[in-house]
This record gives C-alpha cells, sequence and structure tokens, in this order.
C-alpha cells in the first residue's frame, strides 16, 4: 500500500475490470478486507471497497488542496482497462469538519482528510455488478493485476450469499455528552447572540455513546438502511486498523448532498427545516403542510439556500433553484429545495466541496462566528461528522454528501451524532425533541426490538 501526500510524485495507477455475476452487497461488505468502503447514492452505482492499493491524508485548513493535489498525481498516469465507466478507479474518503482536524475519542485513528483507492472494488450498477482491482507502483505490473483479478473474481462469485442475516445488537447502556440543563443554557446563548447581531444562524449538536449488547455487524446494518432509506446516501469510511484499539468504522445514511459535479454541471440541496412523520397519511399531510408554513422553519431554510446560491456564483454563470419542496424520509421531514449551476469553467468537485462546507445547515452564518460559537458550546469533538464524504474520479469529477445521520462504531460501543440550526426563536426543549428524533435512524439499528 502506498501513502501519499500532495507532494508525492507522479505514480504508475494500473486498474483492470471484469463483469462478474451479480453478488449479494452483504456477502461482498462481509468478505472485505479492513478498512472497507462504502459508498450508495441516489442515481449512482453502489461501490463497496476491500483494503488500499494507496492512502491520501492531509490536515489543516489546506486539506482540501492537499488531497486534489495527490489525487491528480495518482490519476496522472495510468494503465486503466475499464468495460463501464462505474467500474473506472476512483478515490473515496472525506474531511473533518474543523480546519484543526479531528481529535479525541472515537476519532483517534481520523486524520483532517483521508481518502482511499479501494485495492478491490465491487460495483452494482442497475444491471450488472463490476469487479476492479487496483494497484500503484511498485506494485503496478498490469499481468500481477490481472492474475489477481482472475483470483479475486472466482473468490467473489464464491461468496456464500445463504448467512442468515444478523438483528441490531441491542443497546445495554446511554451516556449523553450534553445534559438538558447545559442544553438549555447553550441554546439559550447562541439565541441572545442572534438577537444581538452576532450571528444570524448556528447548528449546534450533540452526541450520544451507547454500549452495544451484542455483535454489531454493519453489512446488515447497511443492507437495513438502504432499505428503510433508499433516497439517502449511504456511507461507510475505516481509517487503517490500531492494533491497540478495535477497528473504528464511520457510517450512516445521510439525505443532504453538497455537491455533485459531472462536466460543468454542478447539483446541490438546501435541505433545512425537520419535522416528524405522522401516523397515518392525514396526520403526515397534516405536519408536511405545518412544516411548510413555519415561519421559523421557512426562515431558517431561506438562510441556507441564500448561502448556498452566494457560494457557487464564483464559480457558475447561472445558478437556479427549484421549487421549495418537503422530503418525506422514514422518522422525518425535510423542506428541500434543489439548486443546479453550470460552471463559467472546468472546475475539481473538491474547489466546490472546500467553497461550499460547511453550509449554513451544519455550521451557521456568519461562517466564523458560528464555528466559533459550535467550539465553545458543543463539549465534544465532531470529528468527521457534518463533514464531506464522497468520492473523485479521474476528470476531477465526483459526489460528496454531508455526513449526518452518522455513528462511529468501535468494538462494544458506538457514538451517535445529531444536531439541529438555531435561529432567533428556537426554543431549547423543542430543539432538544428534534436532536432525538435525528438519532432514530442509526438508533434504530443498534437498539433490539423486544417486542
Amino acid at each position: 500500500m502506498e501513502s501519499l501526500r500532495a507532494d508525492t510524485a507522479e505514480t504508475d495507477l494500473v486498474s483492470r475490470s471484469v463483469p462478474i455475476a451479480v453478488p449479494s452487497f452483504r456477502a461482498v461488505l462481509r468478505g472485505a478486507d479492513a478498512p472497507r468502503t462504502v459508498w450508495s447514492a441516489p442515481g449512482e452505482a453502489t461501490v463497496v471497497g476491500s483494503g488500499t492499493a494507496a492512502t491520501l491524508t492531509a490536515d489543516g485548513a489546506d486539506r482540501f488542496t492537499s488531497i486534489r493535489e495527490a489525487a491528480e498525481s495518482i490519476f496522472a498516469s495510468g494503465n486503466v482497462h475499464a468495460g463501464t465507466e462505474a467500474a473506472r478507479p476512483r478515490l473515496f474518503g472525506g474531511f473533518a469538519f474543523h480546519a484543526g482536524g479531528a481529535s479525541g475519542s472515537p476519532w483517534e485513528d481520523f486524520p483532517g482528510a483521508r481518502f482511499v483507492l479501494p485495492r478491490v472494488q465491487v460495483t452494482w450498477t442497475d444491471d450488472d455488478a463490476w469487479l476492479t482491482v487496483n494497484a500503484i507502483d511498485p506494485d503496478g505490473d498490469a499481468v500481477a493485476v490481472e492474475d489477481r483479478l482472475d483470483a479475486e473474481r472466482e473468490r467473489v462469485e464464491s461468496l456464500p450469499t445463504d448467512e442468515p442475516t444478523v438483528g441490531p445488537p441491542g443497546v445495554s447502556t446511554r451516556r449523553r455528552t450534553t445534559a438538558l440543563r447545559d442544553w438549555r443554557t447553550g441554546v439559550d446563548a447562541a439565541v441572545s447572540r442572534i438577537r444581538s447581531g452576532e450571528l444570524q444562524k448556528v447548528v449546534l449538536a450533540q452526541a450520544l455513546d451507547v454500549d452495544l449488547a451484542g455483535e454489531l455487524s454493519l453489512p446488515d446494518v447497511l443492507s437495513r438502511l438502504g432499505r428503510t432509506y433508499p433516497e439517502c446516501y449511504r456511507f461507510l469510511v475505516e481509517p487503517e486498523p490500531a492494533a491497540s484499539r478495535p477497528q473504528p468504522s464511520f457510517f450512516g445514511a445521510t439525505p443532504e448532498r453538497l455537491v455533485s459535479l459531472r462536466g460543468r454541471t454542478v447539483e446541490t440541496d438546501a435541505l433545512a427545516g425537520t419535522t416528524g412523520r405522522g401516523e397515518t397519511p392525514a396526520e403526515d399531510e397534516w405536519l408536511a403542510q405545518e412544516l411548510a408554513r413555519d415561519e421559523k422553519n421557512a426562515h431558517e431554510h431561506e438562510l441556507v439556500a441564500e448561502t448556498i446560491e452566494a457560494q457557487l456564483s464564483p464559480f457558475a454563470g447561472t445558478v437556479s433553484a427549484g421549487p421549495r419542496r418537503i422530503k418525506r424520509l422514514a422518522t422525518v421531514q425535510h423542506l428541500w429545495t434543489p439548486i443546479t449551476a453550470t460552471l463559467d469553467r472546468d472546475e475539481h468537485v473538491l474547489s466546490l466541496v472546500e467553497a461550499l462546507h460547511p453550509t449554513p445547515a451544519v455550521g451557521g452564518l456568519p461562517p466564523e462566528k458560528a464555528l466559533e460559537t459550535i467550539r465553545e458550546t458543543e463539549p465534544f469533538d465532531r470529528g468527521w461528522y457534518a463533514a464531506p464524504v464522497g468520492w473523485i474520479d479521474a476528470a476531477g469529477y465526483g459526489t460528496f454528501a454531508v455526513a449526518l445521520r452518522s455513528a462511529v462504531a468501535r468494538g462494544d460501543a458506538a457514538t451517535l451524532f445529531a444536531g439541529v440550526g438555531i435561529v432567533a426563536d428556537s426554543d431549547p426543549d423543542r430543539e432538544w425533541d428534534e436532536v432525538q428524533l435525528k438519532y432514530r435512524p442509526i438508533l434504530d439499528e443498534l437498539e433490539r426490538d423486544e417486542g
């Protein structure tokens, strides 16, 4: 495995792909070597990565530029044979939320940015499945890669598909990092800053530590999340295993796309404003209409949409927002505005990621004051929570989502994250309840149904 940074000299990439008998997602992920990678997005291929052919890392405020330069070095010289675009080699990974990186539990093994070129990659399109094997010099001999491709094809196509599913492990104990009293104090202080004009909005988050009662099977968890939240972006990111600690796994099913770039076409979303789902279709529709009419949620949403359009303006000749609508998920409903842009010139997707992160949907306005408030108020490190996760290809195209509805699992414990937007008329207790609602997608996959 090659470990690369921005000053790495150009390397030779060798990649070979072949169509394979369609294996099950669970079986492939179960048979993958650590560190494992998962990416699945609406309208895109689903990918499971096994091991690493190369790793890119960076820290600090210039982490976006560092990763872009290292990625360009990876793709600068390549011997790539792929039968379909979806199976071509890609880099998968993400970034820490704060420029200072990630620190403290559970983020000890996560740098400020980390991307991997999987050693073995299985890709599912709408119609078929492909196997890709990647290598970087000095392992980049084409004959050796083709031999490995044959061996991996035999291995993947023989993976058992009839193994029993593993249910949620159960939660034995919970520990909140933020007590309700401290939450009320923090929200009230943020509201005071907003009413004084120091802030327009800030997003405050909570973390929930849980001890697990049984085995956590991420292949089963991610499979169930795909069925329950098919319109969300599923991801799994794992750092290199550390001998002294259990393997950490950062995973989630987030509803929020940060940016997608193909050619000069940019797609992104404004997603802010939340309510629950109803017990009946009539109640569900009533809640949706109340959300659409609610002034607090509408104001919060407009701040996000207008800021995203402004952030894209320096890059784009045209930026257009679609009509605001309701995005319904299994446990919540959101106000949602799709936004598209046409770039004036060719750009790398990471240039747009850097310009857009953090959006007001996860940070606030003005950005620096909001980040200062977050650091002063939250008694934990966000790590990679609410930060960009996604993929990059050789053309500089890619898709990134905002890592919400997420958790870090390690051994018999996990830490969940959720946050809410605070504006001038926010009520601490209502915002507390919204955070608990946003824990549900992941918590439902951890808590055993005792019924």
